[in-house]
């Protein structure tokens, strides 16, 4: 029995560089609340890359959706925007100019989604805009191992409380035989 067989998350933002940091850490934090702890670092940098694309291209606006869906074993991130000009993997140079590439500081962007994905892949959306995705394989999780150890909440005391201490102390004492002490 598949108990959740789609998980579904989406993000509307503007890609700015300050809105980047943002949705990396919600990225991360939807990846754990999925139990998907072992994706995060790929997801992430594959997201930042994409979303650094939008900012750095896309025409007329920075307006975008960052969309995750597992589905079974399967995790696909995917960013659309207004442009709908297909995105080009910046590393495919000829000649001379091959060098000078490997030297670039940018335009290795899709390269590393390449490199830290399972797939990926472009495709237009509508007359105006695109979608860039990626995936990546997901653990498969059964109901023992994605369950997590219990949470202590704050009302469980981890040692017994002063007041219970002091009663068992004087309990003790109460059936203690009596000392008699000799001051002097």
């Amino acid at each position: 029995m598949i108990s959740n067989p789609s998980r579904h998350c989406t993000v509307e933002l503007q890609a700015l560089p300050s809105r980047i940091g943002q949705v990396r850490r919600i990225v991360s934090a939807q990846l754990r609340y999925w139990h998907l702890d072992p994706l995060i670092d790929r997801a992430a940098l594959g997201v930042t890359e994409l979303l650094t694309n939008v900012h750095l291209h896309a025409q007329p606006d920075k307006t975008c959706v960052v969309e995750l869906e597992l589905l079974l074993d399967r995790l696909t991130v995917s960013v659309r925007d207004r442009d709908p000009r297909l995105p080009v993997v910046g590393d495919m140079v000829v000649g001379d100019m091959k060098e000078a590439a490997a030297l670039a500081t940018c335009g290795r962007g899709l390269a590393m989604v390449a490199a830290v994905s399972e797939s990926w892949g472009a495709r237009p959306d509508g007359e105006s805009g695109k979608i860039v995705w990626f995936t990546l394989p997901a653990p498969v999780t059964t109901p023992e191992r994605s369950a997590r150890p219990p949470r202590r909440t704050p009302r469980e005391p981890v040692a017994p409380l002063f007041a219970e201490v002091v009663a068992a102390d004087a309990q003790r004492t109460a059936h203690a035989p009596a000392r008699s002490a000799v001051v002097g």
